[in-house]
């Protein structure tokens, strides 16, 4: 996990590096730069400029925000702006939001950001919603632990260790990726949640039974659903709000849910 606030750049820039599993060698190669030169920045013995620590960030493909840190951590100012959402100069990815959310109904679909906080969703999603603790539902709204706190989803999934293994695989190779903190704090929280009542967990060697992706299965009154996520992000960002927000939309995986998500949806505009 970075320890940003505490760390020189050299320091921050050969954690990056141990954590993208590149050596120097290779980093200065693709910077085009020497090796020699890079080890003096790294030890401290060499100043970087502003274009050097873009373009090592670059290289190393560090988020928007850790870039900033990076910058700050060079004695540069920050580049990379980060508006709120409600912003007015946010209006054409609110209304992007909107349409991409609004065209994928009669299914699910949420926007959330880098930390799994939930931004917007369709009214296909408000249905799960129903199902949860109101507790939950309170702002910010935290995407997986609706998913798998005891009060949650998690009672009603069907496949719950396969899903939550898959969730929090997910969320370490981000907390790889990134660095967060935060996320890594999330990792222990839902690693620490007990399994609902009657959860059947795989045997040894069994594996997951899965030909294409893990589904999501929850138990209905109206029975069995299921359920396939897509993930969606915004291309080519410089800002990052915009470089965080990503759209989760979920397909019926089978014919059942299927029906079901047509029938609610013409109920709901009946």
């Amino acid at each position: 996990m970075l320890n940003n606030g505490f760390m020189k750049f050299g320091e921050l820039l050969k954690e990056w590096r141990g954590r993208r599993r590149i050596s120097q060698l290779d980093l200065a190669y693709d910077t085009e730069i020497s090796p020699k030169h890079l080890s003096f920045i790294e030890t401290g013995r060499s100043q970087p400029s502003r274009e050097m620590v873009m373009r090592l960030a670059e290289q190393l493909e560090i988020p928007l925000r850790e870039r900033n840190v990076l910058l700050a951590s060079a004695g540069f100012a920050p580049v990379f702006q980060e508006k709120k959402l409600e912003d007015v100069e946010m209006s054409a990815v609110r209304a992007a939001i909107d349409v991409i959310l609004k065209g994928h109904e009669p299914n699910p679909a949420i926007a959330i950001d880098r930390r799994w906080n939930l931004h917007a969703m369709n009214n296909a999603a408000r249905l799960l919603t129903t199902m949860v603790d109101a507790k939950l539902l309170e702002p910010p709204v935290n995407v997986l632990r609706f998913c798998l706190h005891p009060s949650g989803l998690a009672q009603h999934i069907v496949n719950y260790f396969e899903w939550q293994h898959h969730l929090i695989e997910h969320l370490e190779r981000q907390v790889q990726v990134t660095g967060d903190a935060l996320l890594s704090a999330l990792v222990a929280e839902l690693k620490e949640y007990p399994p609902p009542r009657g959860a059947v967990r795989p045997r040894n060697g069994e594996g997951f039974g899965y030909n294409v992706a893990v589904p999501l299965k929850l138990r209905t009154p109206a029975g069995e659903l299921s359920f396939m996520s897509v993930t969606t992000v915004f291309g080519t960002p410089i800002e990052i709000t915009l470089e965080e927000l990503a759209i989760e939309s979920f397909f019926p995986a089978d014919e059942a849910t299927t029906l079901f998500l047509d029938q609610a949806a013409r109920q709901n505009t009946a």
